[in-house]
């Protein structure tokens, strides 16, 4: 029992990770690159995808076509403004969005911002692991034996092991995303 809840929480681990990843971006346009974009939509501030369509026609341009041309102009002002460092440009229709080649320096503060993203993963991935071993340990007051929570803990470790090394993994990948030109 709790190693479906070990698994379940580091799943939801590298899950966030997964996504906080896909954030970065790697040179390539990408809609999910969109994704932390909000826009002031009658009132309330609504994810970007909500309101428009977000297509990749190549490698180096987003087009954001929105369902309403009237709000043209506040999707590219939450554009600008986002921390992203775009410059898109309003063609009537929609908003085009050239995705510039990135420099040297700027792949390695992104790789260097993969593996602080990584690093919280891991932090993430202990904490649970911290959870698990404690509710471990108060088996122990209700009559289990110590081998057997000598046991759980060993097999907590190993699936922390584990996922761990699916952060590795996927933090190397990022980072040939990222580094390859």
């Amino acid at each position: 029992m709790f190693l479906d809840e070990a698994k379940e929480m580091m799943d939801r681990a590298i899950n966030h990770l997964a996504g906080e990843l896909a954030k970065i971006r790697a040179g390539k346009a990408n809609p999910g690159m969109l994704d932390s974009v909000k826009i002031d939509y009658y009132g309330s501030l609504t994810p970007l995808n909500q309101v428009a369509s977000i297509n990749t026609p190549d490698a180096h341009t987003l087009m954001v076509k929105p369902w309403e041309k009237t709000i043209i102009g506040d999707i590219e002002k939450a554009i600008m403004n986002s921390d992203l460092g775009l410059n898109p440009q309003n063609d009537g229709e929609q908003v085009i969005i050239n995705i510039p080649a990135l420099t040297e320096e700027r792949r390695l503060s992104l790789v260097k911002q993969a593996k602080r993203e990584g690093e919280q993963g891991k932090i993430s991935l202990r904490n649970s692991r911290h959870e698990i071993l404690h509710s471990l340990k108060s088996l122990k007051d209700e009559g289990v034996s110590e081998d057997d929570i000598r046991i759980g803990e060993e097999k907590v470790q190993t699936l922390t092991d584990d996922y761990g090394k699916k952060i590795d993994q996927l933090l190397t990948k990022k980072e040939e995303d990222i580094l390859t030109v």
